[in-house]
């Protein structure tokens, strides 16, 4: 290591203390700009004399503050609230403790319902141009991206599930060699579908993953995404098998049990499922039975799944309380050699004690259970609100057809299950308390009494989409609320169905809270810009024409040499009689410094008012110069006088000055839509780009 410049050296007899780095810094800092540091206070004092610190303080001020500027302000804070603050301040405003009643010292599971996202792609539009149809694309991916990495950040939810139609055409881009794809979309395929599902890790998973890198609450958080939707296989008959299995091996299964914060959520492929007692286009027979008809294949094994479903949900049940209890995850093997005539086939098996409390079960499906025609969906519905005010106790009717859900199909949808479909799905699951649907895009609550349910009523929300190009104006997503305690004895503390009780003591204790969390209306963000850049635009031009109203103004001309009175440049012979002519000079009278000099014959007096010291009338002078009449003058011309009714010469000219106007308004016009517009973009890209 090289000494320290300057610094005493240590010798062996004689140590002496090294610099300390404060030292290093100041030196380094010397070296670097010492040589600037004399002229910086030669020029602070040469300003200090010359200058007041307020008027300069003042001057620049004056000099930034203008139209340009206070436009800039104005559109910079204009866009971060259309960008960034009023998504924030709609995500925030759902925040968990404003809306959650649980008793204090709770600690619920919180997580996030999000239906239809519905990735915009050529089938979502097929008539619309270029690059229409390209914005389109963009702006819900990012809107969709902004409003899911703010709730992350915001509300921070421990689980996120998604309820179907994941894409809006995935159903159509089929894989190799599979037959029937409508000739539309033959030039789209695998290839393109691989593209959709990496566009849709961009907007979902990415930020996900990008947390848990951060190892930011890593304990016990999901995502889920394997509930299909009629967009994502088809509906019914519609589904090919193929399709199905990409969409399984990308997502996983769209038949699963998972344990959420002690609640049994059961997601169900009911796309699948409803081709069940479809007629099956092959045989004509209607696939109700086993082996029945060739369609048994799409719904045979969401039928499988809800036959063992008691057991599996049991099983499920008790791997996740034991996880919980920091226990051995699965049963124990016994391992001990037997011998050939021993048997033991019975006793192999170390099974662990049976969880007997109670979780509350919750149905996730795509398509929203059967319920009798009309029946309304409470006041939160966007496009058809109830029709009648609610009663002194704030219950709407039960039958409201325009708030209601219509059932009805067409191709390749369902607006609700079929009765039977449904009855059988609520049977097998069993103990149901809560169903979440998705499909309709809209928001829809109706409690089911005419299903058996542990609380004497199934509730059932239809969560909106969370894309603002799915037919609603304030897209949103759902949020629950979790809390199921346990006790020692592994039995939950709230039981709805262990004691009969009473309605009060129903709600009570009930184990789930939700809250529809809206998101901003995107249109009417693009209405505060639209007129924001009418105003802007109309600013600009108002600007621009005061300007060149300066500039064109007489009294505040510029004349060439520096003249302050008119002074005239062109030359013009006189031709026909003026009525001015009796005070103006002759033509053979001379110009000098752009002033018409009168001969001595002229006038009675002595020396013409108009001539200057130094001026001469000689024949020299009298050739080298025209007459030049006053209505030459460019004042007489900017006012209009000095010229015969009859006389039309100078309309070029005004032509000319007319147009030059123009082209200096359009110039200033320019120039302030560009000096706004520049730093405005950069802000709005860095705002972009930070989603």
């Amino acid at each position: 290591m090289s000494a320290y410049r300057g610094a005493p050296l240590s010798t062996g007899h004689d140590y002496r203390e090294p610099p300390r780095f404060l030292r290093h810094f100041y030196d380094a800092l010397h070296n670097v700009f010492g040589h600037y540091i004399p002229w910086l206070l030669a020029n602070v004092r040469r300003s200090n004399s010359d200058f007041n610190l307020k008027q300069l303080a003042s001057w620049r001020l004056k000099s930034i503050w203008n139209l340009q500027t206070a436009l800039i302000l104005i559109w910079m804070l204009a866009i971060w609230w259309g960008e960034v603050g009023t998504f924030r301040n709609s995500i925030s405003g759902c925040d968990w403790h404003y809306w959650e009643k649980w008793p204090n010292g709770a600690a619920p599971h919180r997580m996030a319902l999000v239906a239809d996202p519905q990735l915009v792609d050529p089938h979502t539009y097929p008539g619309r141009p270029w690059p229409l149809s390209t914005i389109t694309r963009h702006h819900t991916d990012y809107y969709m991206r902004k409003s899911f990495t703010i709730m992350q950040n915001l509300l921070d939810p421990k689980t996120v599930l998604f309820l179907g139609d994941l894409f809006d055409g995935g159903r159509e881009w089929l894989p190799p060699g599979t037959s029937g794809s409508d000739p539309r979309w033959r030039n789209y395929g695998e290839d393109y579908w691989i593209k959709e599902y990496k566009r849709f890790g961009n907007i979902f998973f990415d930020e996900w993953l990008r947390r848990v890198r951060a190892g930011q609450h890593l304990d016990h958080r999901k995502i889920l995404a394997g509930l299909p939707g009629n967009h994502d296989l088809g509906l019914g008959n519609g589904i090919k098998i193929p399709v199905r299995r990409r969409f399984n091996a990308f997502f996983g299964d769209g038949n699963r049990i998972d344990v959420i914060g002690n609640h049994t959520f059961v997601s169900l492929d009911t796309v699948s499922l409803s081709a069940k007692g479809q007629q099956d286009p092959a045989t004509g027979r209607q696939g109700v039975s086993d082996g029945e008809g060739s369609n048994h294949e799409i719904w045979g094994p969401v039928e499988e799944f809800l036959e063992n479903m008691k057991s599996e949900k049991s099983r499920v049940i008790d791997r996740a309380v034991r996880m919980q209890n920091n226990e051995i995850e699965n049963d124990l093997m016994f391992h001990r050699v037997l011998g050939i005539r021993e048997s033991q086939v019975g006793k192999s098996v170390h099974t662990a004690p049976k969880f007997e409390g109670y979780m509350p079960s919750v149905l996730l499906t795509h398509v929203p259970l059967y319920r009798a025609r009309d029946t309304a969906c409470g006041s939160l519905r966007e496009r058809s609100p109830p029709s009648t005010k609610p009663s002194q106790n704030g219950e709407y009717l039960e039958k409201d057809p325009g708030n209601a859900i219509r059932v009805e199909h067409g191709f390749q949808y369902q607006n609700v299950l079929t009765p039977e479909i449904s009855q059988e799905v609520i049977d097998k699951i069993s103990d149901v308390e809560y169903v979440f649907s998705g499909d309709d895009h809209d928001y829809c609550e109706v409690i089911h009494r005419g299903y058996t349910s542990p609380s004497g009523g199934i509730r059932e929300i239809t969560v909106k989409a969370f894309s603002w190009a799915m037919g609603v104006n304030r897209p949103g997503f759902l949020l629950l609320s979790l809390w199921n305690p346990l006790a020692e004895a592994d039995k939950a503390i709230n039981q709805s169905n262990g004691d009969q009780l009473p309605n009060a003591a129903k709600q009570k204790y009930r184990t789930i809270q939700t809250h529809l969390c809206l998101l901003p209306n995107q249109l009417s963000i693009f209405i505060r810009y639209a007129i924001l850049l009418v105003t802007t635009l109309f600013a600009a031009l108002v600007r621009a024409v005061k300007a060149s109203n300066k500039i064109n103004n007489p009294i505040n001309a510029t004349y060439t040499n520096g003249h302050i009175l008119p002074f005239a440049t062109k030359t013009k012979t006189q031709t026909s009689p003026h009525r001015y002519d009796t005070s103006v000079a002759s033509a053979n009278q001379p110009l000098m410094n752009g002033f018409a000099v009168r001969s001595a014959t002229g006038r009675t007096r002595a020396a013409s008012p108009y001539s200057f010291p130094g001026t001469t009338t000689d024949a020299r002078t009298m050739k080298s110069h025209s007459a030049v009449s006053l209505h030459d003058d460019p004042l007489d011309e900017r006012w209009g006088r000095g010229r015969s009714h009859d006389e039309d010469d100078d309309h070029p000219k005004r032509k000319s000055a007319m147009g030059s106007r123009l082209r200096r308004v359009e110039r200033e016009f320019r120039r302030s839509v560009l000096l706004v517009a520049l730093p405005v973009g950069i802000w709005w890209i860095y705002l972009v780009g930070k989603f």
